[in-house]
Formats: C-alpha cells, structure tokens, sequence
C-alpha cells in the first residue's frame, strides 16, 4: 500500500486493519447492543403471556428499553465504523421482535384477556387478533420497506412513514400509564378503541407520512450548558412520572408527523393553486 493510499484511508480504518482482534471486537460491540435489544424483546413477549398488572408493566418498560438499545447499535455502529450489511439484517430482525412480535401481544393480552363474561366476546377476540396481526405485518413491512428505500429524500432528517420503535414505544407508554391509573382494560368499551388504535399505528408505519429521524442533531459535538441542563431535567421528569410524560412524548409525536403531513399537503395545494 503506497503512502497516498494510506492517507486516503481514514485513521480509525487504518487501526483496524492493522490490528484484526481490535476489528473483530468493535465489530461485536453494537451486535451486543442489537441482542440486548433482542432480549428486551422477547423478555416483554413472555412478561405477556404470563399476565398480570405487574408483568405488563414490565413488559411495557423492556419495550422502552429496547428502544434505547435500538438507538444505540446504529450509532456505535457509526461512531465506529463497523457498518456492516449483516448488522442492518440482524438489527431489523430484532427489531420485528421488539417492535413487531412484542408489543402485537402486549396489546392483545392487556386488551383482551381480562375481558369476560361478556356477550361479544368471542367477536371481540377474533376483531383484537386481526388488529394485532395488522400490526405486527404493518411492522414488518415498514422494516423491509425501510431496507430498501431507506431515509426520505433529500436527507437523513425524516423517516418515510412512522418508525417502528415510536409504534411500539406509543404501545408500551399507555400500558405503563394505565398500569398506575387502574390496571388493564376490563371491559370492551376500552378495548374496542384500543385495538383499532393498533389499526392506526399499522397504517402511519405503512404510509408516507414522514417522521423526524434526530439523525441530524450532532451529538458528538459540543453543546451548549443550557442544552445540556435540559436534557438532565428531562431525564429526572421521565423518571419521576414516566406514566404521564412517555404518553405526553409517545401521542406528540404520532400527532406531530400527522400535522406536518397535513400542512404540507395544504402548502403544495397552494402554491399549485397559485402557479
């Protein structure tokens, strides 16, 4: 390898190739944050089934968790240049679990099974198992979709259509809350609204309503103390009252994308209107 080709070559490439153990490690450090993510999926998947007030809301909170760890693989992976087509595959892959899998029984166990003695039952658990089913295909396809196509054009600044994470995330908050307001819906007067909320999530992760990735916000750069403080005080209110600020987070951002849908259909009718 000639000098120049060497100064082609970014520093941290030219460390790992001259040490291949160093490769073989940083390699595996955001496989390690995607099979935490992983694991937090299939822990809220058995939390589920086995039921209860409690393990629902530890179901919920493994979701929030993997959310978190889905962050992080992608941007250690970035960080340190260890982008790999195989970890894109295994992170989508993961993330059907923890995004798709997960929450799709979550929503159909909190929903449904503590729902009896009641006349419409039986149409009440086929109408949960189709939305659920929505769901997770709806997942599945926005994953895929994703692999695909990737960010929206012009940019890495939004998202073609709602991520899954923020799906699930909109899922495992309202379980979370209602966890401190009363436990799991009873009756089906809540359980019809819920799963079509399940229908709703499915189709804004299928369709071309775009989303804000926050891939653009440099955070390896410095920042401002005032941001900084910021961020701390969020983090204290999340932890404080989690059931209130995660459904306060989750909703706004569902809405917010929906918005910004809307006035950006209504400017472009404009400015044809006035063309």
């Amino acid at each position: 390898m000639t000098e120049y080709e060497q100064h082609e070559i970014p520093f941290q490439e030219r460390r790992l190739h001259r040490n291949p153990r160093l490769r073989r490690g940083i390699f595996l450090l955001p496989s390690l944050f995607t099979v935490a993510n992983l694991l937090c999926g299939y822990y809220a998947s058995v939390a589920a089934l086995v039921g209860g007030a409690e393990s629902y809301d530890h179901a919920a909170k493994a979701i929030g968790i993997a959310i978190v760890f889905d962050a992080l693989d992608g941007r250690v992976a970035r960080l340190t240049g260890t982008n790999t087509e195989f970890g894109v595959q295994f992170d989508s892959l993961a993330d059907v679990v923890s995004f798709g899998i997960a929450p799709a029984i979550l929503a159909y166990a909190w929903g449904f099974r503590n729902v009896s003695g009641q006349g419409s039952e039986a149409f009440l658990g086929h109408f949960a198992w189709v939305c659920c089913l929505a769901f997770l295909i709806c997942s599945a396809w926005r994953l895929a979709r994703f692999n695909v196509q990737g960010m929206a054009p012009g940019g890495s600044k939004n998202f073609v259509g709602m991520p899954t994470p923020a799906a699930a995330g909109m899922v495992a908050a309202i379980v979370h809350a209602r966890h401190y307001w009363g436990g799991p819906i009873a009756t089906e007067k809540w359980s019809y609204p819920w799963f079509v909320l399940l229908l709703l999530l499915g189709v804004l992760m299928t369709s071309t309503v775009r989303y804000y990735s926050f891939k653009d916000i440099p955070w390896t750069r410095k920042q401002p103390s005032l941001t900084v403080v910021a961020m701390c005080v969020l983090v204290g209110v999340i932890w404080r009252w989690s059931e209130y600020v995660l459904v306060i987070i989750a909703g706004s951002y569902v809405l917010l994308g929906i918005i910004l849908q809307v006035v950006r259909a209504l400017r472009h009718r404009l400015v044809t209107r006035t063309a």
